[in-house]
């Protein structure tokens, strides 16, 4: 297996529109395909039956399968990045390696020791672009400095398409058909998969969504998205994080089809861009005034507002749905993120760490941009005193109790308790306390 290129699968798991797999295979080398389930973020994680590690080990077993299938295999290893490429490099003495890029700052650090290594021993590493449709500079103001409010971004992201001039066939959204060059891969035997067990983990009960949804749930979504009681989201986010669909192929649809789901994908991208510029943003408010802020930081009303028994029946749905299936719907989030950083009086951070540690679809860059947008502390251009109205919302966006009576089957009973506070009284409590850190 030497004089071999190396193409490392991460946040990418498909052979198909795969920008660094298709500059691999078309090397003129033949290309071993790898992927690391990685210690440095698997120790990490609280849960053994993390329900993100089943999905990937699922998607990852699936690619294997693909690839016996032309006569090669995937070689999935278990351990610390870098203690492994340097087992790759003596075992393997590859010409060069072939990945796409990941923006968070943990890859950021483990790609450049990476690099360091294998740059060390004459071995190129290339990385491309496949996650997002413009990355790190792309889109910047006029004046060279990056956008911190989402709507002028937005326009410039639009620009860059240059529509009037391509239409659909914008360079920024071709196919990279790597699909069309996979008689390139090494051919090996078949290579071992580690169990979920092996692994240190076990299998997760949670359902996972489709990798496509209805034309017609898109073609409809501006009108339906907010009503949680609908089935009318694309639950395509895990796809997204974890790469099993392209982006460019679900923007090129969503161009087509409805303005309201592109502007979801370019929020993604808004804040992967934010959390390039100002990395800071992991640990502090992106406005820093807001690290003044006076958190109560009740560890029961913490624990209430987990569990799904703050008596506000529309955020207590949405985080028993979280826990139970991964998800949460967006509408959802943005009051129950609310409600735990106003009404509550809780840091965000506590928030954000119990969302990642439950979402199917958790993004670094998206959770804590959500979170702070919810504080009042980030890059949202309005003002702190925006606070949600549990029940106004309630009443707005499930007034039929469709989603309430499904996540909270006691409501209505004496089981259900009763509201935890009075949100117009701790609506005055969070003004003054916002007030305090930012005069």
């Amino acid at each position: 297996m030497k004089n071999c290129a190396i193409f490392w699968f991460r946040r990418d798991l498909r052979l198909e529109d795969n920008a660094g797999l298709y500059h691999a295979l078309r090397s003129g080398l033949p290309v071993l395909p790898i992927f690391i389930f990685d210690t440095n973020i698997l120790d990490e994680l609280p849960d053994r039956d993390d329900a993100r590690v089943t999905f990937i080990h699922r998607e990852v077993s699936r690619l294997s399968g693909e690839l016996k299938k032309l006569g090669s295999s995937l070689l999935v290893l278990h351990g610390k990045p870098l203690d492994i490429w340097q087992e790759l490099i003596k075992n393997h003495q590859p010409k060069a390696v072939f990945t796409n890029s990941d923006y968070e700052p943990y890859a950021r650090e483990r790609d450049a020791a990476v690099e360091k290594l294998l740059k060390g021993k004459g071995i190129p590493f290339y990385t491309f672009k496949d996650q997002v449709i413009f990355e790190k500079d792309e889109v910047l103001k006029d004046n060279g400095e990056p956008y911190t409010v989402f709507t002028p971004y937005s326009k410039k992201w639009k620009q860059k398409l240059d529509l009037p001039a391509f239409g659909q066939n914008s360079p920024a959204l071709q196919a990279f058909p790597s699909e069309k060059y996979l008689d390139n891969f090494l051919k090996i035997g078949p290579q071992p998969l580690p169990s979920l067990e092996a692994l240190g983990f076990k299998a997760s009960g949670i359902e996972f969504p489709p990798k496509s949804v209805p034309q017609k749930l898109i073609m409809n979504y501006d009108k339906t998205r907010d009503f949680p009681g609908l089935d009318a989201t694309s639950r395509l986010g895990v796809h997204f994080r974890f790469g099993t669909i392209s982006i460019r192929e679900k923007a090129r649809k969503a161009l087509q089809l409805n303005q309201t789901f592109l502007n979801e994908l370019i929020w993604r991208e808004f804040y992967s861009m934010i959390l390039w510029h100002f990395p800071q943003v992991v640990t502090n408010a992106f406005k820093p005034k807001y690290d003044l802020i006076r958190w109560r930081n009740d560890e029961e009303d913490f624990r209430r507002w987990c569990e799904g028994l703050t008596g506000f029946p529309l955020v207590d749905a949405g985080m028993r749905q979280l826990k139970a299936t991964g998800h949460m719907h967006n509408r959802v989030r943005m009051l129950a993120a609310s409600f735990l950083t106003k009404d509550l009086l809780i840091d965000w951070r506590w928030g954000e760490a119990w969302f990642a540690r439950y979402l199917l679809d958790f993004e670094l860059a998206s959770n804590n941009g959500g979170w702070q947008w919810a504080a009042g502390c980030g890059t949202d251009a309005a003002p702190y005193f925006r606070i949600f109205n549990p029940e106004t919302q309630l009443k707005k966006f499930d007034p039929d109790l469709t989603y309430v009576k499904k996540w909270i089957p006691e409501y209505g009973t004496s089981e259900y308790p009763a509201p935890m506070l009075d949100h117009s009284e701790a609506r005055k409590r969070c003004l003054e306390v916002y007030r305090e850190a930012l005069r």
